[in-house]
């Protein structure tokens, strides 16, 4: 057989890697398709960087590293570790995995263990680093896949990692501080992306059912109250009620009807909780429908904000102006419209 290309190379790893899941017993197609597409074309961008932070989960040193590699073994395994509740190994290629074109490199793998009473159909997510100390600078070189790649580890791929951590004639150069006095020491970082089942999904809902509030207000020229409040009507997930001055609230007083939108039980509302919405206001002239009064406004409600509204809907002089209808048999009548309100619900 003549030399193969790099190409050829990592071709026959993965279809040996292949030859393993066979063996194992996997008949599934579609499973051993979507193993070779991860194998195949789930390569990505190795990035490197530094810093001093030793690595959290897992330090490996090794003293003597030539005469581990004078052995002639082809792959050194660590001891088992833990982290979130699963065990893993390091699995060190001193001369590289030559099946995965690693030949001339130090290769370097992840593998997932005790998987033998997982369910059938088990995965773990797993975003990790590698890390090779320098020891000269007393900082660790970072080996990781880039943009924060997820690895899927399963029945038919328990072991990830990278072929190409670090050429060996890099590794071997002691000016570049990784093999001092023939020790060096690597290390792994293991983030398991676990599903928790929490899920927050936020709607807008444009036009929610039975969406107007209606306020009416009798014998308006007898009326003595600062202000009236509506009925409690439920629209979306929350419950509003229109808060009517008749005859003005604030600087607004003695000048202008001022109607507000309140959201009823907003002090239940979590930390930083708060809810949309968009509003029409309207004040009918019953005589004449062209001077209906309407103003369409929007805010996020929360518990120190619970209402707003319009201090100057209409001017007191218009509302009570005999020629018009607004206030038909006195009897005041304001309408708000919720246009749009936003619903949150949390699934825990």
């Amino acid at each position: 057989m003549g030399l193969c290309s790099a190409y050829e190379v990592e071709l026959w790893g993965i279809l040996d890697g292949l030859e393993q899941v066979w063996k194992l017993g996997c008949r599934d197609v579609f499973a051993i398709k979507f193993f070779f597409m991860e194998e195949f074309l789930g390569k990505s961008e190795i990035r490197r960087a530094t810093r001093e932070v030793p690595p959290a989960h897992y330090i490996f040193s090794i003293e003597s590293f030539s005469l581990l590699v004078a052995t002639g073994v082809e792959k050194y395994e660590s001891h088992a570790f833990d982290v979130q509740d699963y065990k893993w190994r390091l699995s060190l290629y001193p001369n590289g995995n030559k099946r995965s074109n690693g030949e001339g490199f130090i290769s370097l793998y992840l593998q997932i263990e005790d998987t033998q009473n997982f369910p059938r159909t088990w995965e773990v997510n797993v975003n990790f680093r590698f890390f090779i100390l320098d020891q000269i600078r007393d900082k660790y070189l970072t080996i990781e896949e880039s943009d924060g790649v997820v690895k899927r580890f399963y029945q038919m791929k328990t072991e990830w990692g990278i072929a190409q951590l670090l050429s060996l004639d890099h590794f071997n150069k002691a000016s570049n501080g990784y093999l001092v006095g023939d020790c060096c020491t690597f290390g792994v970082e293991v983030f398991v992306i676990e599903q928790t089942g929490k899920l927050e999904r936020l709607s807008m809902m444009k036009g929610p059912p039975n969406n107007t509030i209606t306020f009416q207000l009798q014998n308006y020229s007898k009326s003595l109250a600062d202000f009236y409040t509506s009925g409690v009507q439920t629209i979306g997930d929350s419950k509003w009620e229109l808060i009517v001055y008749p005859r003005g609230m604030g600087i607004a007083k003695y000048y202008a009807l001022s109607v507000f939108l309140s959201l009823v039980e907003a002090h239940n509302l979590p930390p930083k909780g708060k809810v949309y919405a968009q509003y029409k206001f309207r004040v009918k002239d019953r005589l004449n429908y062209t001077n209906t009064k309407e103003i369409i406004d929007s805010a996020w409600f929360t518990a120190s904000a619970s209402r707003y509204g319009d201090r100057y809907l209409i001017p007191l002089w218009d509302l009570q102006d005999r020629s018009k209808g607004y206030l038909c048999n006195d009897t005041l009548r304001v309408e708000a419209d919720i246009i749009v309100v936003s619903n949150v619900k949390l699934f825990l």
